[in-house]
C-alpha cells in the first residue's frame, strides 16, 4: 500500500496516540514503590540492564563488522591464523571484571535489604491456608486477614455474581495490616501450616512463611497509602484467594487505629463475659464467613467430593463433644485448630455455636469459651 506524506503522517500520530494511552495502562519494567528497599532493587535492576545493553552492543557489533568485513566477497581465502594469547586473556578477563561488577552492588543492595537492625516497631505475619494473621507484640494486638465478603461470594460456584462489579476484586481483606509511615517496621514472618509467601510488589521483595521457621524482613513507607499483594507461593487449593493489603497511615492516624483497636479488645472481652446464643452467633457468624466458608462454603453447603456440607450435617447436629474435638484435633484435610495459639477460645466457641445454630441446622446449644478451654 502506498501512503503519500500527508498519510503517513497521520498513521505516525494514531500509532503514537495508541501508544501514548496503552503505555498509561501497562508497565514494562518494575514499579518503583514508596520504600527505600524498592529504590535500592529498582537502581540495581537498571544497573544491570545497562550492563547488558553494553555487552550487547560491542559483542552485536563485533559480529556485525565481521560478518560485513571479512565477508567472502572480499577474503574469499580465509585466514591460517587460529590461537591468540592476547585475544584469550582479554575475553577472559573481561567477563570477570564484569561479574566483580555486578557482584559488588549486588552484595551491598541485599545486606541493605536483609538488615533488619534499628527496627522501631515488630509485626509478626503468620500464613495459613488462607489467610493471613497479624500480630502488634508491643501493642498486643493480633487479628486475621482474610478475603473480603463481596470477592468470596462472587467466586463462589454458580454465586450469579460478574466478578467485574467487585472492586479489587480477590485484592481486598476484611481487616489490612495497618502501618505508620516514616517508622522501620521489622516483619517476622512464619507459617502455620504449609508455605506461603508475603508478597507485596511495592515493597520490591517478597518473603517465604516456612512453618518452623521465623525469616525477617523490613518496610518503612514514606508515603500514605494501600498496597495491595497476594500469596506468591503455590501453596494448595484456593491459593489464588490469599490477597494482601496493607494501609499506610500517618503516625497520628495509626495512633488513633491502635486506640480504637483496644477498644474493641475490651468491648469483646466484656462481650464474652456475659456469654449467650446472641453473642456467640454474632462473633460465630463474622469468624465463619472469615475462616470457614472458603472450604465449606457460605450457606454452609460444601463442595462435593472435597469438603463437607455442615447444613444438616451429623457433625454439626450431632454430639457436641465429638464436634468439639474434629474442631480441635482436626479431621483429613481440616487442620487441628484447638493447637494453634493464635486462635482465641472465643472463636472457636462461637463458630462451633454458629454451625450448630445457622444452615438450618438450629440445634440450640451453647458452646462457651470454658468449654473449649477445658477440651485443650
Amino acid at each position: 500500500m502506498n501512503l503519500n506524506k500527508l498519510e503517513r503522517l497521520f498513521v505516525a500520530a494514531i500509532l503514537a496516540l495508541v501508544g501514548e494511552v496503552a503505555w498509561a495502562d501497562y508497565q514494562l519494567n518494575i514499579p518503583v514503590g514508596p520504600t527505600e528497599t524498592s529504590r535500592v532493587i529498582y537502581d540495581f535492576h537498571m544497573y544491570a540492564i545497562w550492563v547488558c545493553v553494553g555487552i550487547a552492543v560491542v559483542v552485536f557489533g563485533v559480529m556485525f563488522y565481521s560478518i560485513i568485513n571479512h565477508r567472502k566477497s572480499r577474503h574469499p581465502v580465509p585466514a591460517k591464523f587460529h590461537e591468540n594469547m592476547t585475544l584469550e586473556v582479554v575475553w577472559t578477563v573481561i567477563p570477570v571484571l564484569i561479574l566483580i561488577g555486578l557482584a559488588v552492588p549486588s552484595t551491598k543492595a541485599l545486606i541493605e535489604i536483609e538488615d533488619t537492625s534499628g527496627a522501631e516497631m515488630d509485626i509478626k505475619i503468620t500464613g495459613y491456608q488462607w489467610k493471613w494473621h497479624y500480630e502488634y507484640p508491643q501493642e498486643g494486638i493480633a487479628f486475621f486477614s482474610s478475603l473480603d465478603e463481596a470477592s468470596n461470594r462472587a467466586r463462589q460456584l454458580d454465586s450469579g455474581i460478574d466478578p467485574r462489579t467487585v472492586p479489587n476484586y480477590l485484592l481486598n481483606v476484611d481487616h489490612p495490616l495497618v502501618v505508620p509511615v516514616n517508622t522501620k517496621i521489622r516483619f517476622l514472618i512464619t507459617g502455620a501450616d504449609v508455605i506461603h509467601a508475603w508478597w507485596v510488589p511495592a515493597f520490591g521483595w517478597k518473603k517465604d512463611a516456612i512453618p518452623g521457621f521465623v525469616t525477617t524482613a523490613w518496610v518503612e513507607v514514606e508515603k500514605p497509602g494501600v498496597y495491595r499483594g497476594q500469596c506468591a507461593e503455590l501453596c494448595g487449593r484456593d491459593h489464588g484467594y490469599m490477597p494482601i493489603v496493607v494501609k499506610a497511615v500517618t503516625k497520628e492516624e495509626y495512633r488513633d487505629w491502635v486506640a480504637e483497636q483496644k477498644q474493641k479488645l475490651a468491648g469483646s472481652q466484656a462481650a464474652a463475659q456475659e456469654w449467650n446464643l446472641q453473642v456467640a452467633m454474632e462473633r460465630g457468624r463474622e469468624a465463619y464467613n472469615a475462616h470457614c466458608a472458603s472450604c465449606h462454603q457460605a450457606d454452609g453447603s460444601g463442595v462435593p467430593g472435597t469438603f463437607p456440607a455442615l447444613a444438616g450435617s451429623p457433625v454439626a447436629t450431632g454430639d457436641v463433644d465429638a464436634m468439639i474435638e474434629i474442631v480441635l484435633e482436626g479431621k483429613g484435610a481440616m487442620p487441628a485448630f484447638g493447637r494453634d495459639e493464635n486462635i482465641r477460645n472465643e472463636d472457636l466457641a462461637a463458630v462451633i455455636t454458629y454451625v450448630r445454630n445457622a444452615f438450618g441446622n438450629d440445634i440450640g446449644d451453647v458452646v462457651t469459651p470454658e468449654d473449649i478451654a477445658d477440651a485443650r
